[in-house]
């Protein structure tokens, strides 16, 4: 049986045949390279745009929201591990192909698009090519949720397809060791994102792990340098799937906002209530 190597993701996975990569989602299939969650939808619902979150885009508006299962990170606090972290023998599904999904997209009245979303959707990225090359005939706009942890091969080919991401920018270079990603991958995903579509990012704040003013300011500095109007939400964390660390206190984040705000015009803060 043969090996191949998965070049999607900084991983590089080598995959046996009839075998899924690390992010459960590419399997080996007689020596292809394919997604095995292609079409295999674990959630799917309309939902207002500043859910994904999206402050700037087309605010007001409502998107049809779909994921999959599998992610190429291994987030020890992911509010979506039912699905993240499983692959299709684990997880519930319905199959939507492209057509299919593009013809709901464009009955829901009044729908902006379609947000890939949920788990991560660029491990997949010919589902979202293959849909978006439908529904923009009908002049929808796409959206990807991310990690941002792709090569820029595979972002390359998602990119003039895509209006709008809101991309993770989860921490530095240590933090993203322990969630098995790459600091330096996602900042470049940022840079040549935002020379082509709308982009916000999400940092979600949890305590002992991200929550230095000095980081975020740091941060902020280079995203403006990157874009000025680039959006940053500031997300509190609150315990999930493996972490027990207590909630970010509303303070350490209203401190970081401020500190954020030195450099960037629109910071917002979320699940602050």
């Amino acid at each position: 049986m043969s090996e191949i190597r998965c070049e999607i993701c900084p991983h590089h996975c080598l995959i046996p045949e009839g075998k899924t990569g690390r992010c459960r989602a590419r399997r080996n299939r007689d020596g292809v390279n394919v997604p095995a969650n292609y079409g295999k939808l674990t959630g799917i619902a309309v939902d207002p745009v500043e859910k994904k979150p999206l402050k700037h885009f087309y605010p007001g508006a409502k998107i049809l929201s779909v994921g999959s299962f599998g992610c190429n990170l291994s987030c020890p606090f992911c509010q979506n591990h039912p699905i993240s972290m499983h692959g299709e023998n684990e997880v519930r599904t319905v199959e939507y192909s492209p057509q299919e999904l593009a013809e709901l997209a464009c009955r829901i009245p009044e729908n902006l698009g379609i947000a890939f979303t949920y788990n991560e959707p660029l491990i997949s990225w010919e589902y979202l090519i293959e849909t978006a090359e439908l529904v923009k005939k009908e002049e929808k706009k796409i959206v990807a949720v991310t990690n941002g942890c792709v090569e820029p091969g595979t972002l390359e080919k998602i990119l003039p397809y895509t209006d709008a991401m809101n991309i993770d920018l989860k921490g530095d270079e240590v933090f993203y060791r322990e969630l098995g990603g790459d600091y330096e991958t996602v900042r470049n995903t940022i840079r040549e994102a935002a020379k082509s579509c709308h982009v916000e990012v999400t940092t979600l704040v949890v305590p002992g792990k991200n929550d230095s003013t000095g980081w975020i300011e740091t941060q902020a500095e280079w995203l403006s340098e990157v874009n000025p109007e680039i959006v940053l939400h500031l997300s509190r964390y609150f315990p999930n799937y493996r972490y027990t660390i207590p909630p970010t206190e509303k303070e350490k984040l209203h401190e970081m906002k401020a500190a954020a705000e030195k450099h960037l015009k629109y910071v917002y803060l979320g699940n602050v209530w």
